[in-house]
This record gives structure tokens, C-alpha cells and sequence, in this order.
């Protein structure tokens, strides 16, 4: 099991990129979180096994058609233990 935060750049606001990665998410079957940020990017939470977790990073890497992910950046995270993936509000 892993856990990571994703933060990511480009025209990824008013685009779906939300509700895609829970589609995403929840096809994949991997727990977190995902939620825009002030400064125009969108902040995600992944964890569940390596190689789950992996294929969204990956997905992220593009978004949903309208998206135009520019930068990706990647930290490992502390599980937290989540059993979902929803939206959170914007910070």
C-alpha cells in the first residue's frame, strides 16, 4: 500500500478534472481526495496499492478532454486511511 499527493498545473480548473479523477479513482478502486487550490491548480490525494495507484498518477499526468495538465508534482504522503475518493472543498 502507498500513499501520495499530487499537485497539478495547467488549465485543470472548469474542465471536469474533479469529477473525472473520482471516476477514475473509483474505476481503479484507490482511496483520497481531490480539490482545486486557490492558485488555479488541483491538489490529489491517492493511496491503495502500488500499482492502482500508480495507473491514476499516470492518468493525471492528461486529466479528462478539455484538460491541459502542464506540470505535474509528486510527494509521498501518510495514508489516511480513507475507504472512498470524493471532492473536497477548494483551499
Amino acid at each position: 500500500m502507498i500513499a501520495i499527493r499530487l499537485q497539478i498545473e495547467g488549465r485543470v480548473q472548469g474542465v471536469g478534472f474533479r469529477f473525472a479523477a473520482c471516476l477514475e479513482a473509483e474505476r481503479l478502486g484507490v482511496a483520497g481526495w481531490v480539490r482545486n487550490r486557490h492558485d488555479g491548480s488541483v491538489e490529489l490525494h491517492a493511496e491503495g496499492e502500488e500499482p492502482l495507484v500508480e495507473a491514476l498518477a499516470q492518468w493525471a499526468h492528461h486529466g479528462p478532454p478539455g484538460a491541459r495538465v502542464e506540470k505535474v508534482q509528486r510527494t509521498s504522503a501518510q495514508s489516511e486511511d480513507l475507504g472512498s475518493f470524493r471532492e473536497l472543498p477548494t483551499i
